[in-house]
């Protein structure tokens, strides 16, 4: 075995759990392995390309699933308008879970969805993947400054979003944030 491949190993096997976790917030735990397989193949193919600083290859792989995911949810969006084109139904209603002690999480989930879709990205890259800004901001291709900024505007619009829903909590109760272990905590340089 060569000097690259067995590098090449070495990364594979540090770095595809965190690969899969980071598609799997993405899209489906079945897409998120094949995202992580394409993610790793295109490192293959552009070995000679990856950073030389071991701190640099997740995010430059995240990088690269991101790239992954956004191709493929283009694919399925065309799908989706042609299947829409071709059939004559009404769509199917989608009943939500009313199962008691997730209020908390479906409130997050909802506020999250409010946000656009950067912002989304900004807030998961920071809070669920554990990037500091530097990492985040190579990952989404802009300056730690840049990136600094928009996670700040983020978790701003995060909290009007969820403060809406909860005008009427009590004073001393804990936020669903903190229930959910999603605190904003301050920005990792």
């Amino acid at each position: 075995m060569g000097d690259d491949e067995e590098h090449f190993s070495a990364l594979f096997k540090q770095h595809y759990p965190d690969v899969v976790r980071f598609s799997a917030r993405r899209t489906d735990p079945d897409q998120a392995r094949d995202i992580a397989a394409e993610t790793f193949l295109v490192a293959w193919r552009r070995f000679p390309e990856l950073p030389d600083d071991p701190g640099d290859v997740l995010p430059w792989l995240y990088s690269v699933a991101r790239k992954t995911i956004a191709n493929q949810q283009r694919g399925d969006r065309r799908r989706l308008r042609l299947g829409a084109r071709l059939r004559a139904s009404s769509p199917a209603v989608i009943s939500s879970d009313h199962a008691g002690g997730v209020v908390a999480a479906l409130h997050i989930r909802d506020a999250m969805a409010s946000l656009s879709p950067r912002d989304q990205e900004t807030l998961q890259l920071v809070s669920w993947d554990g990037l500091d800004v530097s990492a985040a901001a190579t990952v989404v291709g802009c300056t730690p400054r840049t990136f600094a900024v928009r996670l700040h505007r983020a978790r701003r619009r995060l909290e009007h979003a969820l403060a809406g829903g909860h005008a009427g909590e009590q004073a001393g109760q804990a936020s669903p944030l903190s229930q959910q272990g999603l605190e904003m905590k301050g920005a990792r340089s």
